[in-house]
C-alpha cells in the first residue's frame, strides 16, 4: 500500500502542450531533491521515455484496457516504493477513453488513484472563452477533483488577464510560447527523450512560471491506495534472454521487464546495429524505429549472427519494429530496399500515414517455442508500415480486436522458433511465465 503524494497532468487535447508541462513539473521538483516517480496513462513509449531522462527512474505506463483497474493499482503501488512524489501524465483529452469511451482515459486513472488533477489548457486563439472550457471540463464529471489549471501557449500580458480573469478554477501557471521547448516529432510522435533531452530544462521555465508549491499541496491531498499482489519477487534465473535496446529498438512496457525477471529470466541488453549477437537462449526485439536505421541494419554482425542462432533452434520474439527486422527486407519512405534478417517470410514496406493504431485483443492459436496454445494477450499497434507476408506464412495470434499483419485480425508469423507480429504484448505474469518456459 502507499499513500504517496500524487498529481494527474491532463490535457484539454492532444499537442496541448502535457507532455512539456508535466515533463517540468517533473524535473522542477527533481530539483528541488524529490525522488519523483513517472507515469504516462496509456499504451505510449515515446514520452515515458522523456519521463525517465528527467527523473532518473523508469517511467511505467497505466492502462487499464491492457492491465486491468487492480493492475493499475498493482503497478503504481510498486513502481512508487521510494519516491515522494507520482506525477503521471494522461493521454490524449482528460476524457477520451477507448472508443470514445471512460475507459482508460485520464479520468478513469485519476479516479482510481484518487488523485487530483491538474488541467493543461492551450490558449493560443482564446481569450475568455478559455473559461468556458475550463468550467466544462471541471463539471463534466463530478467525481473528478481537480486541483486547478495550468494555460500554455500564452501570449503578452493582456493576453492573461483575458484568459485568466474567468476561469472557475485556480490558476496554477502560465507557460507563454517558447520555441526552445519545442521537441523534434517524427511520424510516431515526438523523439525519444534520449536523443532529445531539453526537457530536463523546461524544469526552471516551470518553477518560474507555475506555482510549484501549490502543485505539491494538491498533491497531498489523497488516500490510501493497497496491492492485491505481492511485491515482484525474482526467481533464480533459468533462461537468459538478450534483449534489443538501441536507437532502432527501444519501445517496451517496462513491465515486462519485470515480469520477466520474476518469472526468472536474467536480461541483457544489446544493440542490433552495433553489437555482435549475444550469447543467450532466446531473443527479444521490441519496436522503435528499425527504418530509420535499415541501412546499418542491413551490414550489422548482428544479422547473420542471428540467422545462425535461429537455425540452432533458440527462440526469437518481435514487435512491430522487431516484425519488420526479422522479415526479409525493408522498403523505406525514399524507396531503398534494405536486406533485413530474413526469418521471417515477408517485406515491410513503409507508408505516408498509419497503417494501424489500435489496442489488441487476441489469443495463440497454436503453440510455438515462445508461447503456448490457448493463451490470452492484450497489447497495441501503432506503426506506419506494410508488412507482406507470402501466402504460406502461418500465424500465431488471432487478434479478435487489431488489424495484425495481414489486416484481418491475423498476427505472429511463425518460422522455426520465430515468432513476430506487430503487437506491443503486454505480459503480465501469464505471459512472461509462459515466455521463461520456452521450449528448446
Amino acid at each position: 500500500m502507499t499513500t504517496i503524494p500524487r498529481i494527474v497532468i491532463a490535457g484539454t487535447h492532444s499537442g496541448c502542450g502535457k507532455t512539456t508541462t508535466a515533463s517540468g513539473i517533473m524535473a522542477a521538483l527533481t530539483a528541488r531533491g524529490l525522488v519523483v516517480q513517472p507515469f504516462k496513462v496509456g499504451p505510449d513509449f515515446i514520452d515515458p521515455s522523456h519521463h525517465t531522462v528527467v527523473c532518473g527512474r523508469e517511467s511505467r505506463n497505466l492502462d487499464p484496457f491492457m492491465i486491468g483497474e487492480e493492475g493499475v493499482r498493482d503497478c503504481f503501488v510498486q513502481a512508487c516504493e521510494g519516491a515522494d512524489i507520482a506525477v503521471i501524465e494522461g493521454v490524449m483529452g482528460l476524457y477520451d477513453g477507448v472508443d470514445g469511451s471512460d475507459c482508460s482515459s485520464t479520468a478513469h486513472v485519476a479516479r482510481l488513484l484518487d488523485a487530483q488533477i491538474i488541467l493543461v489548457v492551450d490558449v493560443k486563439g482564446m481569450s475568455r472563452s478559455a473559461a468556458a472550457l475550463v468550467k466544462g471540463y471541471a463539471e463534466y464529471d463530478p467525481k473528478l477533483k481537480f486541483a486547478g489549471v495550468i494555460m500554455t501557449k500564452g501570449g503578452s500580458d493582456r493576453h492573461r488577464t483575458m484568459a485568466t480573469t474567468h476561469i472557475t478554477l485556480p490558476l496554477l501557471g502560465w507557460m507563454p510560447r517558447s520555441d526552445a521547448l519545442l521537441v523534434e516529432s517524427r511520424h510516431l510522435g515526438l523523439v525519444m527523450g534520449e536523443e532529445d533531452a531539453r526537457m530536463r530544462f523546461v524544469g526552471d521555465f516551470v518553477e518560474e512560471r507555475c506555482n510549484l508549491d501549490a502543485i505539491l499541496a494538491a498533491a497531498e491531498e489523497t488516500s490510501e491506495i493497497s496491492s492485491q499482489v505481492q511485491k515482484f519477487s525474482r526467481k533464480d534465473a533459468n533462461i537468459k534472454v538478450a534483449v534489443a535496446m538501441d536507437a532502432a529498438f527501444c519501445f517496451y512496457y517496462r513491465d515486462n521487464f519485470d515480469y520477466l525477471r520474476a518469472a526468472g529470466a536474467e536480461l541483457s541488453f544489446f544493440s542490433p546495429v552495433s553489437d555482435a549477437l549475444p550469447e543467450a537462449d532466446a531473443y527479444y526485439f521490441g519496436g522503435g524505429y528499425p527504418e530509420l536505421y535499415a541501412e546499418a541494419l542491413s551490414r550489422s554482425r548482428c544479422r547473420n549472427d542471428l540467422v545462425r542462432a535461429a537455425d540452432a533452434g533458440k527462440p526469437i520474439f518481435g514487435e512491430c519494429g522487431g516484425l519488420m527486422w526479422l522479415s526479409r527486407s525493408i522498403t523505406t519512405a525514399d524507396g531503398a530496399v534494405h536486406k533485413m534478417a530474413g526469418l521471417i517470410d515477408a517485406d515491410a514496406v513503409m507508408e505516408k500515414r498509419f497503417v494501424a493504431l489500435n489496442y489488441v485483443v487476441g489469443k495463440t492459436v497454436a503453440g510455438s517455442a515462445v508461447f503456448p496454445s490457448d493463451m490470452s494477450f492484450r497489447g497495441h499497434e501503432f506503426h506506419y508500415s506494410r508488412t507482406i507476408p507470402d501466402a504460406d506464412v502461418r500465424y500465431l495470434f488471432a487478434l479478435e480486436r487489431g488489424a495484425g499483419i495481414d489486416g484481418r485480425g491475423n498476427d505472429g508469423a511463425v518460422a522455426g522458433t520465430t515468432v513476430a507480429g506487430y503487437t506491443h504484448m503486454y505480459f503480465g505474469r501469464d505471459g512472461a511465465e509462459a515466455f521463461c518456459r520456452m521450449r528448446f
